[in-house]
């Protein structure tokens, strides 16, 4: 059995305790539908809007939208991040007009809100139509496994929560109401109180984790012990992203795994999408880059995936917060630019001492170096594999990048966490000043 309204503003509220709003605003004979509130979170202030399925199946209407409007209207003056916890079967079709005008007016709220105060979507039931838009509006999206969040019913979805996960709705899933609201309440914690709040701080435990592999593997062992929350771990098989601390200070980490293959366009939208949500809230982005480069064949040429490779570097590039970059293995080409590159995509950028930093893959490279050699051996494909083994080595080693000056130091796993948070104090004063514009027009 589902939890109540009620009952999910208390798994969110520091001791389940809260302020309830227009506790007796009535739409018709009927209560509206929805529980308005706000309370503290690990101490901060928290505003939160938690709609009743009980109550006319928690369906939308002027009183309804009016309660949720005023949560955001005192968000915006006070500067305080919004919780929304959404059950209802979707608008009220008695009042058809008011009630779009009524989304309409939210969705408005959401989005002027964005990036000014932290937005959590929370969705513990049904969440349809206008109300899984204003949902997917939010920063980050959490789910309990039996939601169900869409547009439109579609027969070939049996796990709503599942293919919202997938194609990059829902950040992150829990088994259960309550969990969902626990969920929400730690990435919560680890965000700034708005736009202009420093980025949370905390008492701290160095991790105990070996550097590993992959990208996962690898944040644990630089953020401090326990403190890992991914996010969008179903989307994107390629890339990783996850919120943490280092010496006790939030930072964003993303990542990418060679071993997935190289990057997709759900990659690239994935890693976009997160940066930006880092740079709104000045939360300082760590990249640990280890891949061969974007996928390009000939269905994704069609497809146009180039729009998404020019978008993640796009946010990369646009961001001003502090960004660092790792080349923990491999780093070829455009993606390595996108990702690494020094002054616009990276302020500081260091590398393992067995990372390989080249324009091409070395294979390809020694095809174009080596081409005439290549030519006259007596097993080309050994030939080939030795001479890109040997460019790797020398003219693609980390060593010869740093001599280059394309990268700042060659440093060890085992010196990997002090060195960031090094460069994370010496740059937490980092300032930059964009040209004036309304905004920028990122490729979508």
């Amino acid at each position: 059995m589902s939890d109540t309204a009620r009952q999910r503003l208390t798994y969110l509220f520091d001791n389940g305790e809260f302020t309830e709003l227009g506790s007796l605003a009535k739409s018709g004979n009927e209560l509206s539908g929805v529980i308005t509130a706000y309370g503290y979170v690990e101490g901060n202030p928290v505003y939160a809007f938690s709609q009743d399925v009980s109550v006319m199946s928690g369906a939308l209407n002027k009183t309804h939208a009016a309660k949720i409007a005023r949560v955001y209207d005192l968000a915006s003056r006070t500067g305080v991040p919004v919780v929304g916890i959404y059950d209802s079967c979707g608008a009220d079709l008695n009042d058809g007009f008011g009630a779009m005008d009524a989304y309409g007016e939210l969705l408005m709220w959401a989005s002027n809100l964005s990036g000014v105060v932290p937005q959590i979507s929370v969705i513990c039931g049904v969440c349809a139509g206008c109300s899984a838009m204003m949902a997917a509006s939010a920063d980050f999206v959490v789910a309990s496994s039996d939601a169900e969040i869409f547009v439109t019913p579609n027969a070939k979805v049996s796990n709503l929560a599942e293919n919202a996960a997938k194609n990059g709705v829902v950040s992150a899933m829990a088994d259960n109401d309550e969990d969902a609201v626990k969920l929400a309440k730690e990435i919560l914690t680890k965000l700034p109180q708005n736009n202009l709040s420093p980025v949370p701080m905390y008492e701290y435990e160095q991790s105990a984790e070996s550097f590993g592999k992959n990208a996962s593997e690898q944040a644990k062992a630089v953020c401090d012990a326990g403190s890992i929350t991914e996010l969008f771990a179903k989307y994107g098989n390629s890339a990783y992203t996850a919120l943490g601390t280092i010496g006790g200070s939030t930072v964003g980490i993303c990542g990418t795994d060679v071993k997935d293959a190289k990057l997709s366009s759900d990659d690239c939208s994935k890693l976009a999408r997160f940066v930006r949500v880092c740079d709104a809230f000045a939360i300082p982005v760590i990249t640990l880059v280890n891949t061969e480069g974007f996928d390009t064949t000939d269905d994704t040429e069609i497809s146009g995936a180039v729009k998404n490779m020019a978008k993640l570097a796009h946010a990369y590039a646009e961001a001003t917060t502090v960004k660092l970059a790792v080349v923990t293995g491999k780093a070829y080409g455009a993606a390595y630019i996108a990702l690494a590159g020094k002054n616009a995509n990276a302020d500081m950028t260091f590398a393992l001492p067995d990372a390989v930093i080249s324009p091409v893959a070395p294979l390809t490279a020694v095809e174009f170096l080596n081409h005439d050699a290549l030519k006259g051996a007596d097993n080309t494909e050994a030939k080939r594999l030795a001479l890109a083994t040997e460019y790797s080595v020398s003219v693609a080693s980390a060593k010869s990048a740093a001599q280059y000056g394309s990268i700042e130091a060659v440093v060890e796993p085992a010196d990997l966490r002090n060195t960031l948070i090094g460069a994370l104090d010496i740059m937490a004063g980092k300032r930059i000043s964009r040209l004036p514009k309304k905004h920028s027009n990122i490729p979508m």
